[in-house]
């Protein structure tokens, strides 16, 4: 939750612990511009939180609360996550908390070219899903069956900004990468070609 004076507006979203030690991922998108943010755990416990790092390419924020032995979310490898396989998404839509709800993996490797506002090298990957996601989604789980996280909840493709049958996540594997690098060196750590392409017209060929 974004917390500035009372004269200002505030946003919330959800978040993912992935460690005992208070570490949370959120979307970059829940808590940009925020000057003070806040975390809710289920039990009503709050604390605030400090903003480790973000990257706007894939809509990722790493937060650190002061806390241990929390429970947590285990990565698994969303590259072995299966087109049709059953999924949850973990969230607070709309402000109702730790709201369940179920789909199924619909597509995997979706680019809808929602970040391209936010990044200078966006990069998108995302799993599709039918499981139902809503603003305040945003940050929050999208587990296996086994309770383990496959991806983060980001976005959804609709005219009407509510759920039509169409949301997206990070996977998994992108987003421990991205917390790796903020953790260790602050900053996301890419390789880039140096090259960039053209489509060929009759002239050229």
């Amino acid at each position: 939750r974004q917390q500035r004076d009372q004269n200002q507006p505030s946003g919330l979203g959800s978040g993912v612990i992935i460690s005992e030690d208070g570490y949370i991922v959120t979307n970059n998108h829940v808590i940009e511009g925020a000057e003070r943010i806040e975390v809710e755990l289920n039990d009503q416990t709050t604390f605030n939180a400090d903003l480790v790092g973000t990257d706007p390419n894939t809509d990722i924020a790493l937060l650190k609360i002061d806390a241990d032995g929390l429970n947590y979310l285990k990565f698994v490898n969303s590259d072995q996550v299966q087109v049709g396989e059953w999924v949850l998404a973990v969230g607070n839509p709309f402000g109702l908390s730790s709201t369940v709800t179920a789909g199924i993996i619909s597509a995997k490797a979706r680019n809808i070219n929602i970040l391209s506002r936010s990044g200078d090298s966006p990069i998108e990957s995302f799993l599709q899903t039918d499981a139902a996601i809503n603003p305040g989604n945003s940050g929050g789980a999208l587990v296996n069956s086994n309770g383990d996280l496959v991806g983060i909840n980001t976005a959804i493709s609709s005219q009407t900004g509510s759920y039509i049958g169409y949301g997206f996540a990070v996977p998994s594997n992108l987003v421990k990468k991205i917390v790796e690098d903020l953790k260790e060196y602050g900053i996301i750590q890419r390789g880039y070609l140096g090259i960039s392409g053209l489509d060929l017209t009759d002239e050229d060929q």
